[in-house]
């Protein structure tokens, strides 16, 4: 337990890591239970390998991805925005959780609206365009007229 303990603490106090208070003890349960797999792994070395554990999904994929505001992370059923942070706080990459629960390649780890929210205010403020482009917003689409020349009789 103690060794559990000084693993969270140190985990913690690093400051990339930002953790609700609520997700503190269930992180702890964990530290405690990786320490106590490794010891019982040192304590029987039989060399057999234990078996891939099988993880329940907290939601279906289908309520997962229900709504265009939010995705219903499979690990505690609670929605996000973004899963990244999420994952990276339950120690996964997008991949592990794809495996992890059976999902596709394409499965999403942003919300729908909120990647539109932020691609149309990169867009208003310019990013993505050239230096000296012109927004198309500006211009009503037509191409530009040509001045006709004007002929003098000198």
């Amino acid at each position: 337990v103690e060794l559990a303990t000084e693993l969270t603490v140190a985990w913690l106090s690093n400051s990339n890591n930002r953790v609700n208070a609520d997700d503190v003890p269930a992180f702890l349960q964990r530290m405690h239970d990786a320490v106590l797999g490794l010891s019982a792994g040192n304590a029987s070395n039989s060399g057999d390998a234990a078996p891939a554990q099988e993880y329940t999904a907290a939601v279906s994929v289908r309520k997962s991805l229900a709504s265009r505001d939010h995705i219903i992370s499979m690990i505690d059923g609670k929605p996000y925005k973004t899963l990244r942070r999420h994952l990276a706080t339950n120690g996964m990459t997008p991949d592990e959780y794809r495996t992890r629960y059976g999902l596709k390649t394409d499965y999403p780890m942003v919300a729908p609206a909120y990647s539109e929210s932020r691609s149309a205010m990169a867009k208003t403020i310019g990013l993505g365009r050239k230096p000296g482009q012109t927004s198309a917003a500006k211009t009503d689409g037509k191409p530009a007229r040509k001045s006709k020349a004007v002929e003098t009789n000198d």
